[in-house]
């Protein structure tokens, strides 16, 4: 597949590492500072960015990754924010998933990554309500996880290295595997590949990925920018 790729604005921070569209916005997650950013999906200004709709501290570290559902955020804390600041006393000491107010960023809930290690994607599930997928970079597999009791019901390998954002679709799930710069749909069961979209290296490197109404949005993590996929 080569659909239409376009760059659309910069982030309002240096190393966004996660989005999510929704009614509201464009939620943008920062690795550095762990704050998380509401921002119009509009036309950038002529400072490359749009504007700020409400931004919100957290008790994430090192975040990599970002859902919403349930009225809630879900950050993937990748152990420690020691690379990037100074270590708080709320940084995770592994992998783990936080449930996150989004009016004023408390943390409603603390999960551990299914199998330990660290995670770069994950995704509400919006098709079948209570769960959520939930990568492993450990294992390269991505798990639907079951919110209720946290256990995972179904397990699909993944094709390639470091992987990072995903997107449910009704008939299939959407992987970023940002060093090979490649977005690649799966089978829901076997994890077998469906299609692929290739970002070519002019344009910025894939991270965080999230559906757009009939577009993906990703976000570049080196560079700051906001990103179209247009089919």
């Amino acid at each position: 597949m080569k659909p239409k790729i376009e760059k659309i604005f910069r982030a309002p921070y240096s190393v966004p590492n996660g989005l999510q569209v929704t009614d509201e916005g464009v939620w943008i997650v920062d690795q550095i500072t762990d704050r998380v950013a509401l921002v119009e999906l509009a036309e950038s200004s002529n400072y490359g960015v749009t504007k700020l709709i409400r931004d919100v501290p957290t008790e994430s570290s090192n975040t990599s990754g970002l859902a919403y559902g349930d009225d809630a955020l879900w950050l993937a804390a990748n152990g420690s924010g020691s690379m990037w600041r100074q270590v708080r006393h709320t940084d995770a000491n592994e992998g783990e998933i936080l449930k996150v107010d989004p009016q004023t960023g408390q943390t409603l809930q603390r999960y551990k990554i299914p199998d330990g290690g660290g995670t770069h994607g994950l995704e509400y599930d919006h098709y079948e309500n209570g769960y959520i997928w939930v990568e492993t970079l450990k294992d390269k597999v991505l798990h639907k996880v079951r919110i209720s009791d946290w256990s995972v019901q179904h397990t699909i390998p993944l094709p390639y290295e470091r992987a990072h954002g995903v997107v449910r679709f009704e008939d299939g799930i959407w992987v970023v595997h940002t060093s090979d710069r490649l977005i690649v749909k799966l089978d829901l069961e076997d994890g077998s590949e469906l299609d692929q979209i290739h970002v070519p290296a002019e344009y910025p490197e894939p991270h965080g990925l999230s559906l757009s109404g009939n577009d993906l949005l990703y976000c570049d993590a080196t560079s700051g920018w906001v990103v179209k996929i247009m089919f």
